[in-house]
């Protein structure tokens, strides 16, 4: 079943065959075969190869040696011969052995899905953060994919004399290589993330809460990031066009002002490799005080798509927010739908508040976003009078810590205050009050 085939002439870029091989028998899936080898060779696209051809292989079971069929394996020779096909992607985990054995069949490179998303990644990086976490995902990767495969793996390296012994293999010496890199990686890492740590404890005392951008991947985070924000992050009809996360300060119609955060795009069955390795980047999410679920309302997979990014948000722990009713979906896109869809789209918005329909592109229904995030996150808040002593400098820092300061009236001996505040910094401050310290 052929999803997609380049057209036009050659092009000196990598000629590519995507394949996605799927269980025939698997009723799980809630995605088209289809729509995932589109997703595969956008892929393959993300990274300038030239796909030649994409197809989805239904399998009656997976075959140990080369996860897919021997006739399937003779009928791909044949078309990469024909087509001079130097790379195949094939859309789903490959053991080594599996990879070896297709790579001797076929005469070409052969990479899985997590190798290709990997190849992505380290082209998209572009902080020192960004290409610590995409190395360490690799050499995790790169280190399950050690085998004796090369000669010269089988190499005997030895000191001199009778006392020096055999040596250790080549193979070995590299696994201990790598195991050394991927410990000085975490390592730095672990000093990323306490620099974030102590960003996010700077920021919890000016305090301005902070709202997480999250969604699948190309559901158009970034371009509704600059629109709301006018960043100027990169924002491109692309998978992962966006790696690093970028933070901006927003004001709200209140006068609150929040953080807003851009992270990096999800996707279904994203290695786990990547997700360890992300973890100090997804801690902006972790932490958040609102998500905002960006989805591609226009994709005839964006259930399949919300399920994806929801299974990801309650791997990380984010599961009490989602069922507390702490992330609002970002329908994204209407523009690109018809009067009648965009008119259920509408309507399903007007009777649930978790549900907001947008067109970054072409900047519609922004006004309501950002007066639905004022709305969460001031709910539960109350506006109360208070009055201090221009002398109590830490009661006036606390209550600018804590809450927001609506008005402010200062006279020689008194500050006039009026102050939004949560009901739990409500009673510390009539505590605080009751009890000077």
């Amino acid at each position: 079943m052929t999803a997609s085939e380049a057209a036009g002439p050659p092009s000196d870029a990598t000629r590519t065959l995507v394949v996605h091989p799927h269980l025939k028998s698997d009723r799980s899936q809630s995605r088209a075969v289809e729509a995932r080898v589109e997703e595969a060779a956008g892929l393959a696209r993300a990274i300038d190869l030239t796909v030649v051809h994409a197809e989805g292989v239904g399998l009656a079971a997976w075959r140990p040696s080369t996860l897919i069929g021997q006739g399937v394996v003779d009928r791909f020779k044949d078309l990469i011969a024909a087509e001079r096909i130097s790379l195949v992607v094939i859309d789903h985990a490959l053991s080594p052995i599996q990879q070896r054995n297709l790579e001797k069949a076929w005469a070409c490179k052969v990479i899985d899905r997590t190798g290709l998303i990997l190849e992505i990644f380290g082209e998209r990086a572009r902080t020192s953060e960004g290409r610590l976490q995409v190395e360490l995902a690799q050499l995790t990767y790169q280190r399950g994919r050690l085998v004796r495969t090369w000669t010269h793996l089988e190499r005997q390296r030895g000191g001199r004399g009778f006392l020096a012994g055999p040596g250790e293999t080549q193979l070995e010496a590299d696994r201990r290589m790598i195991a050394i890199k991927i410990e000085r990686l975490k390592e730095q890492l672990d000093d990323v993330r306490r620099t974030r740590a102590l960003h996010r404890r700077a920021r919890q005392r000016v305090p301005y809460p902070v709202v997480a951008l999250v969604g699948y991947t190309n559901a158009g985070k970034s371009t509704l990031f600059n629109r709301l924000v006018g960043a100027g992050v990169l924002a491109a009809d692309m998978l992962f066009a966006t790696l690093d996360p970028t933070m901006r300060a927003l004001a709200l119609p209140s006068g609150q002002k929040i953080i807003l955060s851009d992270t990096v795009g999800f996707i279904s069955d994203l290695p786990v490799d990547l997700v360890a390795a992300f973890r100090a980047t997804l801690e902006e999410v972790i932490g958040a005080d609102l998500i905002l679920h960006v989805r591609d309302i226009a994709n005839p997979d964006s259930e399949a798509q919300r399920d994806d990014v929801n299974r990801v948000l309650r791997d990380l722990g984010l599961g009490k927010q989602l069922d507390d009713g702490m992330v609002i979906e970002v329908l994204n896109k209407v523009d690109l739908l018809d009067a009648a869809q965009r008119a259920v789209i509408e309507n399903r918005a007007e009777r649930d508040p978790q549900l907001v329909p947008v067109s970054a592109w072409a900047a519609e229904g922004l006004d309501r976003l950002v007066e639905r995030i004022d709305t969460r996150l001031g709910a539960g808040h109350a506006v109360q009078s208070i009055e201090i002593e221009p002398s109590d400098g830490a009661t006036l820092a606390w209550i600018y810590r804590h809450g927001r300061v609506v008005e402010r009236i200062d006279t020689a001996d008194r500050i006039s205050l009026k102050v939004s505040l949560t009901p739990a910094n409500a009673a510390r401050l009539a505590q605080r009050q009751r009890h000077p310290t």
